[in-house]
């Protein structure tokens, strides 16, 4: 399975202008591939307007669907890959959420909801948090569905043979980052799995971000977007060569 990975500078709570840039990375990337035709594209933590801790006026009202989940339908629809990133959203229910959309060709979509809410940050205030783990499945790769702050907490992640790759899709500032690729690292080795972390560049009212975008595989082998710049990532997923290495070494018959 081919993914790419879109490390991206958002515009502030502008959902036009960042599907619009989302569309050109895209299709840019598609070009690109050329013989080795994605299935997947990633996108980072609320890329339709940037990581909002105070949603009032930003995120998008939720009933059954919202703008950016559709303008998510389209893009899967026209280029026949999954499309996959998060979107703060507001529920007919009154609460407000960090949800991860993985949408398929079609308009079938299944959603996380962030479940580690990021309270250094306020995050906790305004969002509600899931309680439920989600695993999705496409053309044969089984994926976990995670949200930045979520990495810090490896007992949420932590495999029951039931996921071939972790999704992060993430805001994570630049102080930090050392962290971020460290973690997503770990993730990989601990749970030999393939680890998809997609981080932001540029800035928002609160914060800065450099990246660190990265495809690990099992083996804890990382391929990584340059710091700071606007770029996509194109990793392949063997699920071949990962049975056969846990196969050989089952780390995860001894887990805890």
């Amino acid at each position: 399975m081919n993914v790419v990975l879109l490390q991206a500078d958002l515009k502030w709570a502008s959902p036009e202008s960042n599907a619009q840039a989302f569309d050109v990375a895209i299709r840019e990337a598609y070009d690109a591939a050329k013989g080795c035709k994605p299935d997947l594209y990633v996108l980072p933590e609320m890329w339709s307007t940037g990581f909002a801790t105070q949603p009032e006026g930003i995120a998008e009202e939720f009933d059954t669907t919202c703008q950016s989940l559709e303008w998510m339908k389209s893009m899967a629809d026209s280029t026949d890959a999954a499309i996959a990133g998060s979107v703060a959203v507001h529920c007919q229910d009154g609460s407000y959420r960090n949800r991860f959309f993985f949408v398929k060709p079609g308009g079938e979509f299944v959603f996380y909801d962030k479940h580690h809410l990021f309270t250094y940050g306020g995050e906790h205030h305004r969002y509600t948090a899931g309680n439920e783990r989600v695993v999705v499945e496409w053309r044969g790769v089984r994926f976990l569905l995670l949200v930045c702050y979520d990495l810090r907490f490896p007992k949420w992640a932590r495999s029951n043979e039931d996921y071939d790759a972790i999704i992060y899709v993430a805001s994570w500032p630049t102080p930090r980052v050392d962290a971020w690729s460290a973690l997503l690292k770990a993730r990989a080795i601990e749970n030999q799995c393939y680890v998809l972390g997609v981080n932001r560049v540029g800035s928002d009212p609160s914060c800065e971000y450099c990246g660190g975008t990265a495809f690990i595989d099992p083996y804890g082998s990382a391929e990584q977007c340059p710091y700071g710049e606007v770029s996509a990532l194109v990793g392949q997923i063997d699920m071949d060569s990962m049975n056969a290495f846990r196969q050989k070494f089952p780390v995860l018959l001894d887990r805890d």
